[in-house]
Parts: C-alpha cells; structure tokens; sequence
C-alpha cells in the first residue's frame, strides 16, 4: 500500500488579501512559515515518511523545505503538473476587483482559466504515477487548495462532492491495487495547537 499526504502550502500575502494566487508565484508570508513549521513539528511526532515532492511553485517549495529540513528528508522534485489552477486574467485580484472589471457574471465569462476538469485530471495522472512508481512508501505532496480539492473530488467522488482545503491542511490518501481511500481529510490540528500555546 502507497500512502499520500496532501498538504497545502502555507498562508501568503494574497491569501490574506483574497487575491487570486494561480500560477503567480507568491512566497510564503511570515505566519505561512509559521504553519509550516508546526506541521512539519506534527510530523516529525507521527509516522515516519519516506519521500517529499512539492509543486514549482515558491508557496509550496517553501513550505516543502521547511518540512523537508524538520524531517532530514531531501524533496525528491519540484513538479509543474501539481501546480495550482492557472486563473488567466483574474490572477491578482480579489472578488470586488471582479466584480468592478467584470459584472456579477465574471465567473460566466472567458477569462482565460484552466478547466477544472484538466487540473483535476493532472492531479490524478501525477497521484496515480506516484502510486505506482514508489509501492508501499509514504509520500508527502505539498500542492495548492484548487488542486488538491478538485483532484480529491475526481478520485473520489461518492466522497467529495465539494472541498475546501485549508493552509497547511493535511488530507492523507492511501492507494492498494488502484483502489483509493481517504483516511484524513483537511486536517488543521498542528494550527489550533500552536494558537492554544502563542495565545
């Protein structure tokens, strides 16, 4: 059995801001770097894994470095296909920005956007060659919310009709003989814990 550990990458500025990330390449803010750590603490306490990859992205690779550092495990590879949804013109702005340059009905509209189904079918293509190439390790993906969430929702989907992926999350896979099953889903509990001892 090969098992996957989806992870977010850690907040950034536009996160904060509720600008459209896509492909721009943002770093990770402070507290990004925060949460970071306190998942690679969490899993430093949890099972051993064997194997990191991470999007091309600065977000994730920051994210994947931090944790790889806290493991002593070396990122195997940055990979473009587990890149976040190319967002075309919206990339940059935030809801009330759409909405000013484009109407209520910007979502209706050719602006450019990767289709969800072409990333969610990137996701599983990479997800399954990881499942196949490396039998029985434990894998951690560290990725993007719009990624993550479609390609769940498209390997899985009496499961996940609908997902909301937080920073940081960590949602846990495993694949036997090409069945897939999801042991955790989005789970945030390194988070709540640090706030419980900063505050």
């Amino acid at each position: 059995m090969t098992t996957i550990g989806l992870i977010r990458h850690g907040i950034t500025e536009w996160n904060v801001l509720g600008r459209s990330q896509g492909i721009s390449d943002i770093p990770l803010a402070e507290i990004g770097k925060q949460q970071a750590m306190a998942l690679a603490n969490r899993l430093s306490l949890e099972e051993k894994w064997d194997i990191i990859v991470t999007s091309d992205l600065s977000r994730a690779k920051e994210t994947g470095q931090i944790i790889a550092s806290k493991l002593n495990i070396p990122i195997s590879m940055f990979e473009e296909r587990i890149r976040e949804i190319n967002c075309g013109e919206i990339e940059g702005t935030t809801e009330e920005e759409r909405l000013n340059r484009w109407g209520s009905n910007w979502r209706e509209l050719n602006l450019g956007m990767e289709k969800f189904e072409d990333v969610s079918k990137r996701g599983c293509e990479f997800l399954s060659e990881l499942a196949t190439t490396y039998i029985d390790k434990r894998i951690l993906v560290i990725s993007h919310g719009a990624l993550i969430g479609l390609t769940l929702q498209r390997l899985l989907p009496e499961e996940f009709s609908s997902t909301h992926i937080e920073n940081t999350s960590l949602t846990i896979l495993n694949n036997n003989e090409s069945t897939w099953d999801c042991t955790l889903y989005n789970c945030t509990q390194h988070i709540v814990q640090q706030e419980e001892i900063v505050y």
